[in-house]
Parts: structure tokens; C-alpha cells; sequence
């Protein structure tokens, strides 16, 4: 593990293949922490690239600087905690595969920062235009239950109760039985151990929602994405078939957002945890997107 610090975190990651290696960096999701990727990430090392993987704002060793900040959980937030890692780091530009909460801060780092994101992979979540949260279709809105759950008055003390557990439900229910183990959740959910853990998931869904206290140093950057609408970086989605958090519908039919080389991939019987269930699978496709751009 390596430490850096920015204007805001002492970030926490992972960093390993090729020194000279093309640098790409590896965001996980929620409730995950960087054991999500990596054994994607040692299959694309072994291809060539120079693999970085920060535990996000909220996770595992990953701490605020400062205990006055906000712990504010956007996708603004997230993409520009990646830049700031990126600068800490000397590095220019960069590729992005994202995770869930990964995937969101991979599309908002294409939106605003294009000059410094060569190509993404969103997992697992589709393109949101101007980063905007829409109410979803019913068929969605059920999945959606966690959400509207922390949104609720209550939902803030239920989640302090027991944050494993209501994370353990996550992984129980988003994917076909079987895909995990127990010692495998335990390794991971000790990321959710960290003091702002139940502060950044709350902030992260409750925003979008209803109106929550915001860090003001990225309401710029907020502003901004409420404008763009397509994406120029090559982008390549990765859904799977059998995901019972994210309908595979909801990343139909985005083929007009996208003015770079798009493409959408699925993977039958693989859940909401694609680079946990099919990791060679994940890194094949991230490995042959990246290499055509």
C-alpha cells in the first residue's frame, strides 16, 4: 500500500505492474473497497499497465484531513479526489475504469477533465447526462429500495446501527447466489470500518435526493456537468446481464451521448460485482478498448 496527500485526503492505494507501464487507474463501488479489483487488476498488469487503485473517500486506510470538512459523497467529489491523486502522482493523462460509485466519478472525470482522461470503463452503471439523478422507471425504483431507505428521516440511525449489515445485503441481493464468500465480505467490510464510511454513503445517496449540506469547493465542478451532455473520451460500458441493482435497461440506447468510440458489453449470468465474478472477462474487454483508442 502507498500513501499520498492532497489538498483534502491522505489517500490510500494500490499501485502495481509495469514502472513504464501506460498508467490506469482502477475506481471501486459501494459497499467495495479496492479488493474488487485486483484480480482484474493483476490480469491487466500482466498485459502492461501500470495499475493505481485508491481506496475512494470514506473507505478503508483513506482519511479527510481535516475533521470541518464536509464529507460530501457526489460524483464531482469523487472525480476530483482522482485527479488529485493523479496529480500527486505526476500524472498527465491517464486511463479510468470505474466500479459502481467508480463508474459515475469515471464518467464525470470524461465530462470535465477530457483533457486529462484518455478512455474509460464505466461497470455496472450507465451514463447519466449532466449528472443528473431522474426518477426511474418502477422496474428500477423497486431495486432502488436502499436508497430511498437512507433517504427517509430514520434512515441515518439505521445505518449507524449496523453500516455490514446493510452493506451485507448488498452483495446477499445484486447478484445470482454464490458469487462471493464469507471471508471475502469480512476482508472487505472492514473498509467500511473507516470513521467517515456512513457520513460519505449517506451524503452519496442522500443528494441526490433531497437537500443535504454540500462542500461548496466543488459546486464549480457541479455546475459545469449540469451543462455537458456527451462524452468525446472513448467509453466502454460493461453491464451484466443477471445485475439485480442496475436493470441492464438502464444502459440501453446511450449510443447518441457518446461523440468518441462507444461500446457496451454484457455479460451473461454475471451480477452487480463484474470485476469480482468475471474478472478475466473485465480485464479482456478493458485491455482491448483501451488498446484501440
Amino acid at each position: 500500500m502507498s500513501v499520498v496527500r492532497t489538498a483534502v485526503l491522505e489517500v490510500t492505494y494500490d499501485i502495481g505492474g509495469p514502472a513504464n507501464g501506460l498508467p490506469l487507474m482502477l475506481l471501486h463501488g459501494w459497499p467495495d473497497d479496492v479488493r474488487g479489483w485486483r484480480r482484474s487488476a493483476g490480469l491487466l498488469q500482466a498485459r502492461g499497465w501500470r495499475t493505481i487503485t485508491p481506496y475512494l473517500r470514506g473507505f478503508g486506510p483513506t482519511r479527510f484531513l481535516s475533521d470541518a470538512a464536509i464529507r460530501d459523497g457526489r460524483g464531482v467529489a469523487l472525480a476530483q479526489d482522482a485527479i488529485d491523486l493523479a496529480d500527486a502522482l505526476g500524472l498527465q493523462a491517464f486511463a479510468v475504469a470505474g466500479h459502481d460509485w467508480g463508474a459515475r466519478a469515471a464518467y464525470t472525470l470524461a465530462a470535465l477533465f477530457p483533457q486529462r482522461v484518455r478512455a474509460i470503463a464505466g461497470i455496472a452503471l450507465a451514463y447519466q447526462p449532466r449528472g443528473a439523478f431522474n426518477l426511474p422507471p418502477f422496474s428500477q425504483a423497486r431495486r432502488f429500495w436502499y436508497q430511498w431507505f437512507l433517504a427517509l428521516d430514520g434512515g441515518p440511525s439505521a445505518l449507524r446501527a449496523d453500516p455490514k449489515g446493510f452493506a451485507r445485503i448488498q452483495w446477499d441481493t445484486w447478484s445470482p447466489p454464490g458469487w462471493f464468500d464469507e471471508g471475502e465480505f469480512a476482508a472487505t467490510a472492514r473498509s467500511f470500518e473507516n470513521p467517515d464510511w456512513v457520513a460519505i454513503t449517506l451524503h452519496g445517496y442522500r443528494s441526490r435526493w433531497r437537500s443535504e449540506p454540500l462542500d461548496r469547493r466543488y459546486n464549480v465542478l457541479q455546475d459545469r456537468l449540469g451543462d455537458i451532455e456527451t462524452l468525446s473520451a472513448a467509453t466502454l460500458m460493461i453491464q451484466g446481464a443477471a445485475d439485480l441493482c442496475n436493470e441492464p435497461a438502464s444502459s440501453e440506447g446511450l449510443d447518441r451521448f457518446f461523440t468518441g468510440a462507444y461500446q457496451r458489453v454484457i455479460l451473461d449470468g454475471v451480477g452487480h460485482f463484474p470485476p469480482r465474478e468475471a474478472p478475466e472477462a473485465v480485464a479482456e474487454a478493458i485491455d482491448r478498448h483501451l488498446r484501440l483508442t
